[in-house]
C-alpha cells in the first residue's frame, strides 16, 4: 500500500529501533503536531546508524509498520533542518533511498503534470 499517491513525511531525527507502533504514534502526535497519524500518510523513521528504517502508515482500520534492516551499508538520508518543520519527501525519493541510490547523483527530468 506504499504508492506514489501517498504523502511521505520524514521524522527529523533518529529513533531507537525498538520502538513499536505505539511509540512511533506518540512521537508523531507530540513532535509532528500539525500532522495526524491516522490520515493515511506514511511516516518514515531512521535509526541512528542509518542501517534500519521503519515506516508507519494508517490503513483505514489499523496501522501498518514496515521495517527494513540492512545487513551491510547504510541508507542515505536527505539533509534535514529541525527548524523547518515537517519534511515531506516524494515517492521517487523514498524509492531511491530504500534501493540504495545516491541522492546526490539523481537528476529527474521535467515531466508534464496536471
Amino acid at each position: 500500500s506504499l504508492t506514489s499517491s501517498n504523502k511521505y513525511y520524514l521524522y527529523q531525527g533518529y529513533v531507537r529501533m525498538n520502538r513499536g507502533i505505539d511509540g512511533l504514534y506518540k512521537m508523531i502526535r507530540s513532535e509532528m503536531k500539525e500532522l495526524s497519524p491516522v490520515s493515511g500518510d506514511a511516516f518514515i523513521f531512521f535509526g541512528k546508524k542509518r542501517q534500519s528504517v521503519k515506516i508507519l502508515k494508517w490503513d483505514g482500520d489499523g496501522f501498518l509498520l514496515y521495517y527494513k534492516r540492512l545487513e551491510g551499508g547504510s541508507f542515505e538520508v536527505p539533509v534535514f533542518n529541525p527548524r523547518t518543520g515537517n519534511y515531506e519527501i516524494g515517492w521517487n525519493t523514498l524509492s531511491f533511498i530504500l534501493s540504495g541510490v545516491s541522492l546526490g547523483s539523481v537528476r529527474l527530468r521535467k515531466r508534464f503534470r496536471i
